[in-house]
């Protein structure tokens, strides 16, 4: 059985909790999609977030989304590319067309990673 230490605060006695650092995957840093999960999880689905806080799953649940929609993300758009390929030229001779061009392939391909990872 655990023992519980006490500390006073003012007249109350405040039990020392604590809560254990989770260690998977330490050396993984977090990117944009998890970071992006994480604060939906925080502001939109309080009690999912709690629960996987203390249950020590939050960092794995975190790790795994943003390495699904980074996995997600590159499927994604060399599907984009081959369904609707740009001449390599135009990078060339007209940078800001190709420029403007893949940034709608990237916009198009973020919203299908967010509706089916990142905001579910």
């Amino acid at each position: 059985m655990v023992e519980i230490t006490y500390h006073k605060d003012g007249d109350f006695s405040v039990p020392d909790l604590y809560l254990e650092k989770e260690d998977y995957e330490n050396d993984y840093i977090i990117g944009k999609y998890g970071h992006l999960r994480l604060e939906y999880l925080k502001n939109h689905k309080k009690a999912e977030y709690i629960i996987m806080f203390m249950n020590k799953t939050l960092r794995k649940h975190i790790v795994e989304t943003d390495k699904q929609a980074k996995q997600r993300f590159k499927i994604l758009m060399k599907q984009m590319l081959e369904k609707n390929p740009i001449d390599e030229n135009l990078k060339n001779t007209n940078p800001l067309e190709w420029a403007g061009i893949m940034n709608n392939y990237k916009n198009w391909v973020e919203e299908i990673i967010f509706k089916e990872l990142i905001y579910c």
